[in-house]
């Protein structure tokens, strides 16, 4: 590689030095600066003329024109749409994906059917943004089935759906195509352990891979979590996390449907229960109450509502599924929209104290 015009200067002038070539606008900011013991070498954009040295002169007491060869400095895209400017119609790039779910080192997007033949440049553009992102996965179906898994494509870098994701200082083994993750539960997560008492018992009727469940676990010393999941890959997940977060003492496995592992093993055992299977959870009210202790305890439950008013839908449904098992809703704790999954589709979760 060539030689570059630059300025060498002692170490401790590194910040005048800086600020003074950059005042004069021969800075070169695409190559790294050098540096050996003392000193350091500043890149130019071409050699100093006679009034610059003077005025460098003044300010710098030591310095010395010479020539290196620098490393090139990379500069990342700052965003999907800058990486693929120019490679992507103007139009088209009005469609692009503007949310990236990132699960591990895996990135995952939703392709519209407008961008379909342009699937491998956005997939190798999100590699490009994103250098710690392994693998670009396009969504390839809804979530369906009893096992709430969707298909995916991989559309950039390796071929896999297996990754390990950290949330909240949490390890989470995962297989995307196996087991149903989302990190947009991230702060529902977060949210939901803050409120477990020390030594409360909780049934996490859905638990999937774990993400409620052992963040409880990790935060509360003396509680214990029941984590149940019908999906026999989860399930295997489930405990392998179990075990790398070290909660096997607070945090039992179970495999088997929520319905019939709460009336054969888990009746009236819970202080707090989880509801989160938004798609159907209103068909297991009365398991959820059935968990519960005789004196009651919390309810965290989550669905999915289009209605013009989602929470006060969920609650009103809430009211009139627990009403029917000869309990009632001493109170409402807590209700919000968690996200939005489809246009005027929202998962909504209410907390609700049941006596």
């Amino acid at each position: 590689m060539p030689e570059t015009p630059c300025l060498k200067i002692p170490t401790s002038q590194g910040e005048k030095g800086l600020d003074l070539l950059r005042k004069l606008g021969v800075l070169r900011s695409d190559f790294k600066i050098k540096r050996d013991q003392d000193h350091l070498y500043l890149p130019l954009t071409r050699a100093l003329r006679s009034a610059e040295i003077d005025e460098i002169e003044k300010s710098l007491l030591e310095f010395e024109t010479c020539a290196h060869v620098f490393e090139g400095r990379i500069n990342h895209p700052v965003s999907l749409a800058d990486s693929l400017t120019g490679q992507l119609p103007p139009h088209v790039l009005a469609s692009l994906p503007r949310s990236i779910d990132f699960i591990g080192d895996i990135a995952v997007v939703e392709i519209p059917p407008e961008l379909e033949t342009y699937k491998s440049t956005i997939g190798e553009a999100v590699l490009r943004a994103h250098k710690r992102v392994q693998t670009v996965l396009a969504k390839w179906s809804p979530v369906t089935g009893v096992y709430r898994l969707r298909t995916f494509e991989v559309i950039g870098g390796e071929a896999k759906t297996h990754t390990i994701h950290k949330e909240h200082g949490c390890i989470f083994y995962v297989d995307l195509a196996k087991a149903y993750f989302t990190p947009r539960l991230s702060y529902e997560h977060a949210r939901v352990a803050s409120l477990v008492g020390n030594s409360e018992t909780v049934v996490d009727m859905f638990a999937g891979v774990g993400p409620f469940s052992i963040q409880i676990a990790k935060r509360r010393a003396a509680a214990h979590v029941y984590a149940i999941d019908v999906n026999p890959d989860a399930y295997e997940f489930l405990k392998k996390n179990i075990l790398v977060n070290r909660v096997e003492a607070k945090v039992s496995a179970v495999l088997g449907d929520s319905r019939q592992t709460v009336n054969e093993k888990l009746s009236g055992v819970a202080d707090r229960v989880i509801m989160n299977l938004p798609e159907s959870a209103f068909e297991y009210v009365d398991v959820a109450c059935n968990a519960l202790k005789s004196k009651g305890g919390i309810m965290h439950y989550y669905q999915f509502d289009d209605t013009p008013e989602p929470m006060e839908t969920a609650k009103a449904r809430l009211h009139q599924a627990v009403k029917q098992t000869g309990r009632h809703i001493k109170s409402i704790l807590h209700a919000r929209i968690v996200r939005g999954i489809a246009p005027y589709t929202y998962q909504v979760v209410v907390d609700a104290e049941i006596k």
